[in-house]
């Protein structure tokens, strides 16, 4: 039962990318092994818009990949878990044999803000983000601008990355859990 369902996707996917790269001829490439799943979104938007998916790109359901005028490129061996979404408006590259655990969210960009301007209506500021091989990112994890992350990384749980990570780090934020008794607040009689 497994080897069909690993099949069945295969075709499916074969068969929907081959759809996008029709619609996005010169930015979609791909090779054929694909295991995203059926509930995976793939948005693509612009006419700079760019898709290279490596071999054996692998998905669970709720995954988004949103690109808007950027280019998006994931190495070989790469797994999604459940509710992952990247946003490229800039550059994200992923290498070989990354592994994301749950609600991982990559950034490519910022909205810019600031008096007198409607964030709505105003562009981004960009930056690339790249992922060496080999990483494990945590659950609820955030991966910001102008990230670059080095080979053999650990990000854990929870943790928002912005800036350089050398390769062979372990990266975790800190959180200090306080437990304190409620303090009952007695109302204070009228005298």
């Amino acid at each position: 039962m497994l080897y069909i369902t690993a099949a069945i996707r295969i075709i499916y996917n074969f068969i929907r990318l081959t759809i996008l790269k029709l619609f996005h001829f010169h930015g979609v490439f791909f090779r054929p092994l694909q295991l995203l799943s059926v509930r995976t979104s793939i948005d693509i938007r612009g006419r700079k818009s760019r898709l290279v998916l490596g071999n054996r790109v692998s998905a669970r359901p709720g995954v988004t990949l949103a690109i808007r005028d950027g280019s998006l490129e994931i190495g070989d061996n790469v797994f999604f878990n459940k509710g992952c979404f990247i946003t490229c408006h800039d550059h994200i590259k992923i290498g070989n044999d990354c592994l994301f655990g749950p609600n991982v969210i990559f950034y490519d960009h910022d909205h810019i803000y600031g008096p007198g301007k409607i964030v709505n209506k105003e562009k981004y500021t960009t930056a690339p983000v790249e992922l060496g091989k080999n990483i494990l990112i945590g659950a609820n994890s955030v991966i910001l601008r102008g990230t670059k992350i080095g080979d053999n990384c650990v990000i854990a749980a929870g943790t928002v990355v912005k800036g350089e990570i050398p390769a062979d780090s372990i990266v975790y934020q800190k959180k200090e859990l306080i437990i304190r008794p409620v303090v009952s607040l007695e109302p204070k009689g009228i005298s």
